[in-house]
């Protein structure tokens, strides 16, 4: 087993409280009151489901809404799912274990719930399964354990978003997380978080992928977060799989982010690519990444770009760990900031300086995320243009 960082750093879990209010189950989503839905809606999440394929909305420790909507896509709270199908509990931390570092034995001992997500064999999903996990609570730890297992020759598109209430000032969220990517299945999973401004994260995630198999992450973080511990690993375990990680990261004053991917190809011809962006706009980014090559054929490249504004953070960790002969593998990263001659370019051809930067940044950030709906897509484009104002 890859060993995931423990960096607890300086979170005191001892100060979160483990107990909110029950919240009333939602059966039309038309009823969420106003704030909500646009918190969901900054996360990717549609409130009328017209063009997603289930939904999953978790707030605190309560499931307020849980659908789904395709035949062969189940989704539920992972309670029902160990209680209806046997099978489940099997994999309940078969990839991580609870006594990995303090958060995931908090998890362990403090369980909220959580969603299990399956595509049956076979079955290709028409539209996206969004899921939502939500902290409306002051000073509340959701601690859940998320199951997605993509079977046999399946396809199956996961939209995720993270979010706080406006009022909420402080807050953690431990989300263990285990991925089954089986022969010849594809999962994508697309995750967004905005968080508040002193909430702590702590995501602890295991992917495992089989022959054939496809796993596509983004992940996307613009908006301030107190703390972000991440390093999510992948086993290429059957030959010809494929990991891609794509992030964007935007780190504001008062932010602290460390956040990295690992993949380890197991296997001949499995396949494997990173990349990231980060801006700094006076927080702090420490990007990592980890290739580790175990068989020969692999291919694998890790690539880590950052852009500091207004000052701030960052540090990129690019590795590359080859095991044995006949492996191609490849790592570029750089860290710096907007180059002037590139603004007065474009100001010679009638932009004005403001114009100009944001034309930089917004070409910097465009990073082709595989799978993003043209709803979330534009979504994103606000976010980007906002990141930018706040940048100049």
């Amino acid at each position: 087993m890859f060993e995931l960082e423990n960096q607890p750093g300086n979170v005191d879990i001892k100060k979160y409280k483990t107990s909110a209010d029950k919240h009333s189950y939602v059966d039309d989503l038309a009823w969420i009151e106003k704030e909500e839905a646009e918190n969901f809606l900054d996360v990717g999440i549609d409130v009328s489901e017209a063009s997603r394929s289930g939904t999953f909305i978790q707030k605190d420790a309560s499931i307020i809404h849980c659908k789904t909507k395709q035949r062969g896509i189940d989704v539920m709270k992972i309670s029902d799912a160990v209680k209806t199908d046997g099978q489940v509990a099997d994999y309940l931390w078969k990839n991580i274990s609870a006594d990995h570092d303090d958060f995931t034995s908090y998890a362990k001992e403090n369980p909220h719930e959580g969603y299990f997500i399956r595509a049956q064999k076979g079955v290709k999903s028409v539209d996206p399964v969004q899921a939502c996990l939500h902290i409306a609570t002051e000073s509340f730890s959701q601690n859940v354990h998320n199951i997605v297992i993509a079977e046999e020759d399946s396809d199956l598109h996961i939209i995720t978003g993270c979010s706080t209430s406006s009022h909420l000032t402080s807050g953690l969220h431990v989300g263990v997380s285990e991925f089954y990517i089986k022969k010849g299945a594809t999962l994508r999973f697309t995750m967004i978080h905005d968080w508040g401004e002193k909430v702590d994260v702590r995501p602890r995630t295991v992917a495992v992928v089989e022959e054939g198999g496809v796993f596509v992450s983004n992940y996307i973080s613009m908006n301030p977060v107190g703390s972000l511990q991440m390093s999510p690993v992948t086993y290429l375990n059957g030959r010809n799989a494929v990991a891609r990680f794509n992030s964007i990261l935007v780190a504001g004053q008062g932010t602290h982010m460390d956040v990295g991917s690992n993949v380890v190809l197991n296997e001949p011809g499995s396949r494997a690519e990173i990349i990231s962006r980060a801006i700094s706009t006076g927080g702090t980014i420490i990007a990592r990444g980890n290739l580790t090559g175990k068989a020969e054929g692999i291919k694998a490249h890790l690539e880590c770009k950052g852009l500091i504004l207004k000052g701030g953070i960052i540090r990129a960790i690019p590795e590359l760990d080859a095991r044995v002969p006949g492996v191609e593998m490849s790592h570029e990263a750089a860290v710096g900031k907007i180059d002037r001659r590139e603004i007065e370019y474009l100001m010679s051809r009638g932009v004005d300086e403001d114009e100009a930067i944001s034309t930089i940044v917004r070409g910097f950030l465009n990073v082709d995320i595989e799978g993003l709906p043209s709803s979330l897509a534009g979504k994103l484009d606000k976010v980007v243009a906002e990141t930018q104002k706040d940048a100049m």
